[in-house]
């Protein structure tokens, strides 16, 4: 029965997909009809197209939407929608480079390390604070939410102006090359790309997650308040305790993400405008994709990290950067549409069953 709906999921997504591509091909089309086909190849190879190049930096790119993406599923398992991951993913950056610019007593061969859990622990209180506003008053977890991304987001562009700030620009200082993460012979493998063991922690945390939720009593405890709290509560299950912690954790998730961005030793850099995280609002079609499973997430978050990369390519053909941002967009929207697709498999399959049913009773 599991493997069953495991490739209801796939075929779900793969049609989804496939949907999205052609909607994708029709706008190439229509704005550049000479070079269509040629641009939709360079889309389709995406982070193939340059070869171990562009496959470092699909992965590298990979990385941030697969944390939140890790952070939506993670929290809709137990019942919740974290729609707060642009803060969460802000504020855990901003603690990382703060560490990183501000800490000199730490060796640099661990200091990268403290960072990312300085990092997490931020996207974790984030997410916590929410969850306590749900756990204990009942308000709505979409609804503060929203209001902790805003509120994130100006912290952070304040704690930049006081503590990280570069006066040659209106943005923080960019994390030194000696304090980042280490690339452990990947820029050799992958020479030119910026991908760093930051994909194996992603990973990992992916598969940590998954084994948590599946394979463990608190996993269970934590889906099952999701699902249906009065008998939760009537079994001895602490609520409360459940949604403040599963919040908690996709917060951290979040939060990890956007400090193994900022530690990769890139240049990234905090600006001081008012703008959310775009890679938090992408985790949300990346969990979708992936089914809210944080193995599903890994391979979603990697195959819209493709897109991207072979939408920036397609620069080449003469398509423009806007037109590239709606196709990709376009791709992602129709993603999004995989659990549309799985219900109307199920009521399909049902269907047939039934007409089935009655006609071996007549």
């Amino acid at each position: 029965m599991r493997n069953r709906e495991a490739v209801k999921s796939i075929l779900s997504s793969l049609i989804a997909i496939a949907f999205g591509l052609l909607f994708g091909f029709i706008i190439i089309f229509i704005v550049n009809p000479n070079q269509a086909f040629r641009a939709f190849s360079i889309l389709i190879q995406g982070g193939f197209y340059r070869g171990l190049r562009s496959i470092g930096q699909m992965l590298y790119l990979a990385i941030p939407i697969m944390m939140t993406g890790l952070s939506v599923a993670f929290a809709f398992k137990c019942g919740l929608f974290n729609i707060g991951t642009p803060g969460q993913y802000i504020v855990g950056a901003f603690a990382a480079i703060c560490v990183a610019i501000n800490v000199d007593i730490i060796p640099y061969s661990i200091l990268w390390i403290i960072c990312l859990i300085a990092g997490g622990l931020a996207g974790a209180l984030w997410g916590i604070i929410p969850g306590m506003l749900k756990a204990y008053k009942n308000v709505n977890v979409v609804i503060s939410c929203i209001m902790m991304n805003y509120i994130g987001m100006l912290l952070v562009i304040e704690g930049v102006q006081r503590f990280v700030y570069n006066p040659m620009g209106a943005e923080s200082f960019a994390v030194p090359v000696n304090k980042a993460i280490p690339k452990a012979g990947l820029d050799k493998i992958f020479a030119g790309s910026s991908v760093n063991i930051g994909i194996f922690i992603a990973i990992g945390l992916c598969v940590l997650a998954y084994i948590i939720m599946n394979k463990t009593t608190f996993g269970y405890e934590l889906k099952a308040c999701g699902y249906n709290s009065e008998a939760s509560r009537y079994a001895g299950m602490s609520e409360k305790k459940c949604i403040i912690l599963s919040m908690g954790i996709a917060g951290f998730f979040s939060g990890i993400g956007g400090a193994i961005v900022y530690m990769s030793g890139t240049g990234a850099t905090i600006g001081t405008a008012e703008v959310l995280a775009i890679e938090g609002f992408n985790g949300i079609p990346v969990a979708l994709l992936g089914f809210n499973n944080p193995l599903g997430v890994i391979a979603s978050s990697i195959f819209i990290a493709h897109i991207n990369l072979g939408g920036n390519f397609m620069q080449s053909v003469d398509i423009a950067i806007e037109i590239i941002d709606i196709i990709v967009a376009s791709i992602i929207y129709f993603s999004s549409f995989t659990l549309y697709i799985k219900l109307y498999l199920d009521r399909r399959r049902s269907k047939r069953e039934l007409i089935a049913t009655q006609g071996g009773e007549e």
